[in-house]
């Protein structure tokens, strides 16, 4: 196991690691514990009760934050004609075609999200083993494979965020950083853990959401007791 930094260990002595705290204090305890020198993510972990090997119980999607990551992303568009205007139009930062498959396939990756309409999937899919490490490839399950380009890019601009369980049944989602309003954080939080709720597989048994933690990028991880917050419908 990786040493421990001696303000990584004085910050875990501030989190009791056998107590799952209400979300707000979570929240707050968060922000204590952060000693990065910069303005850290801050990031919820779901251990779901699911076999993500199954195809039925695999969760894969993506929500609009309320008050997005913090982060502005790049968005790349793989369009043509009438469809690269659309996403020009509403701001997407890079657009084209074969000219971008070419730089992508030479190393070049100055984006964080690419929109494909589901014409130009036939030549995005040649980038498959560069992308597909790398959690880029487009895809039909979060939006980003669509011919409403401006509908795609405009919620990814706005702080539309990406989920999906690995294979140890783990989500991790970003929901803002140290920065932001403890509010702010609590109710990006409140729609993560809802749209969790929403997407859960009806094949999963037992437990659905068996560990809930939030973290700062270089802090200790806080539990969280979802029974103290309700969700507004």
């Amino acid at each position: 196991m990786a040493k421990k930094s001696k303000k990584y260990i004085e910050a875990a002595k501030l989190v009791d690691r056998t107590v799952a705290y209400s979300v707000e204090e979570a929240i707050e305890l968060v922000k204590k514990t952060n000693f990065a020198k910069f303005d850290a993510t801050v990031e919820v972990a779901f251990r779901l009760g699911v076999d993500p090997k199954k195809a039925d119980q695999q969760i894969r999607g993506a929500v609009v934050l309320p008050h997005g990551t913090g982060k502005t992303q790049r968005v790349l568009v793989f369009a043509k004609g009438e469809k690269a205007k659309e996403a020009e139009a509403a701001g997407a930062d890079f657009v084209g075609d074969a000219d971008y498959i070419n730089k992508i396939q030479q190393g070049w990756f100055e984006f964080d999200v690419i929109v494909a309409t589901p014409d130009m999937m036939g030549e995005v899919g040649k980038l498959g083993r560069v992308l597909g490490p790398k959690g880029l490839m487009p895809n039909p399950k979060t939006g980003t494979v669509t011919f409403d380009v401006t509908k795609a890019v405009n919620e990814i601009k706005a702080g539309k965020v990406e989920y999906r369980v690995d294979r140890q049944s783990n989500i991790h989602v970003p929901i803002g950083k140290v920065s932001f309003e403890n509010s702010k954080l609590v109710e990006n939080f409140a729609t993560i853990y809802d749209t969790m709720l929403k997407v859960k597989p009806a094949a999963a048994k037992g437990t659905y959401i068996k560990n809930l933690a939030v973290t700062s990028t270089m802090g200790p991880g806080v539990k969280v007791d979802p029974s103290t917050f309700t969700i507004k419908n």
